[in-house]
């Protein structure tokens, strides 16, 4: 029997060691506190292995593809398709092969301590880690524990689910090869994206969505990238329940949808969402128990506290996924550093209470200003509230959108096809949102961020003149049709 294992103590103890758990332990010991990450998987976490990363590397070679063949002079000079294996070695790479050793190696020079295994809270600022070599570890935290366990894939009630074997985003994006045929079921971004990337890898891909295409972004934007999904040959059927899934003597599975109709396929992606990943961390040894739907959520407010922590001081902390608020790895790393910054203003007797709005202890970008880019071709991207949360928000909110039609949309590749909406506050004559889709978009939407954050006046606005030629341009014909 081995003997209980002695308690260490740290000022700040982080479960998970992802982007968001690096960036929170990063701060704090930049700040002169000592800190521990505790991490049963790969350190770098979701983004750098099953995520962002080797999802982007997969869509980015049909990407370039793409745009050298909707160049005239360079179309001519294309005469292959993608090297499937070319791009799932670059994929690897990305993913240093699924190693953490670099990541390893930048924990140790920023002076933070990892300890491997899994941890859950025992008591107030107490957590237990079970090793993954086999040893116990108790860990005691001065100020604070951050949990920074990210998410987990929702599993819907799709009968017989549970009795095959189904691709969630992690199998996906690590996937060995590309399947004949692959159905996805979800029309959010992760779908959509890989829906792209393996149709242009080769698949015949099916898209099956209970609704529409990308519904929480303007239509005429989602259409867009329907449109290029469409014409990689990805069949979509929306608005289409999905009612059974079931394996073939062949290793098939067929699915079979709320009309009647059965798709067959090697492989199946299951991508209907994600909910924090909270379960198995001890919080009912706190106080905190599941809700209605069956997972536990937790309330923060803007430096990352826990609202409703027992105990006599503030101690406990959620960011990222883990939080619930915004599903993006670049807010949750903000959130990191802003949760950060409040552990070590508060621990040094420096922050009392709630911070001010913009300081660098809060997170007021998660109300106004929250950036997302749907990596597809088209691209997606948008920032800040539509029309319709604006309104529904309490602005007095008014739109104007267009086409992308401009001198350097002309130059980028023919028959170029873009759209963009910007989401103006008719009282402060200031920018509440923004929209753009289109071919390589994605690079406008720091502007737009930054606009909005800086609530830059309409009349100020005006004078940020774009360069032509290029796409940016359209910032201008928004102004002029806004009426400036």
């Amino acid at each position: 029997m081995m003997p209980e294992a002695a308690e260490r103590e740290f000022d700040v103890v982080v479960i998970g060691a992802g982007a968001v758990g690096e960036n929170v332990a990063g701060r704090v010991v930049q700040a002169g506190l000592s800190a521990v990450m505790v991490e049963a998987e790969l350190v770098g976490g979701e983004c750098s292995y099953w995520a962002c990363m080797p999802s982007k590397a997969l869509l980015r070679p049909g990407t370039a593809l793409h745009g050298a063949q909707t160049t005239p002079g360079a179309k001519e000079a294309v005469t292959r398709t993608l090297d499937a294996a070319a791009v799932l070695a670059r994929r690897n790479y990305f993913t240093s092969n699924w190693q953490d050793d670099s990541q390893v190696s930048w924990a140790e020079d920023t002076g933070i301590e990892l300890v491997r295994g899994h941890g859950w809270l025992t008591g107030p600022k107490a957590v237990e880690v079970a090793g993954l070599d086999g040893a116990q570890h108790l860990l005691r935290a001065r100020h604070a524990v951050v949990l920074a366990t990210g998410s987990t894939s929702n599993n819907p009630p799709i009968e017989g689910l549970e009795d095959v074997q189904v691709w969630g985003t992690r199998e996906a994006t690590s996937a060995a090869e590309i399947p004949e045929r692959l159905t996805v079921l979800g029309g959010g971004v992760a779908g959509t994206e890989l829906a792209q990337a393996f149709a242009r890898l080769g698949s015949s891909v099916t898209l099956v969505a209970r609704s529409g295409l990308l519904g929480t972004f303007p239509e005429e934007a989602a259409a867009l990238v329907a449109a290029g999904l469409r014409a990689d040959g990805v069949t979509l059927r929306l608005h289409t329940a999905t009612e059974r899934i079931s394996a073939n003597e062949d290793g098939t599975l067929t699915v079979s949808l709320g009309d009647g109709t059965t798709v067959t396929a090697e492989k199946v992606l299951v991508s209907t969402g994600r909910h924090p990943a909270l379960e198995g961390l001890g919080l009912e040894s706190v106080g905190f128990e599941p809700g209605e739907s069956g997972h536990l959520s937790l309330s923060t407010d803007t430096t990352g506290l826990v609202e409703g922590t027992p105990g006599d001081d503030d101690w406990l902390y959620a960011v990222g996924d883990a939080a619930g608020k915004n599903l993006f790895t670049h807010q949750g790393k903000y959130e990191a550093r802003a949760t950060g910054d409040a552990i070590a203003a508060r621990a040094k007797g420096g922050l009392k209470g709630a911070p001010g709005d913009w300081t660098s202890c809060a997170q007021t970008a998660n109300q106004h200003a929250v950036p997302s880019v749907v990596f597809t071709d088209p691209e997606l991207a948008s920032v800040g509230r539509t029309l319709e949360t604006a309104r529904k928000d309490g602005y007095n909110a008014s739109s104007v959108e267009l086409p992308i039609q401009v001198a350097g949309s002309s130059l980028h590749s023919e028959n170029y096809e873009g759209w963009a909406q910007l989401v103006v506050d008719e009282d402060r004559k200031v920018l509440l949102g923004a929209t753009f889709a289109g071919p390589d978009v994605a690079e406008l939407l720091h502007a737009a961020t930054i606009a909005v954050v800086g609530e830059v006046p309409l009349d100020r606005l005006w004078h940020a003149v774009p360069s032509y030629p290029t796409i940016s341009e359209v910032w201008l014909r928004l102004l002029e049709k806004y009426g400036l």
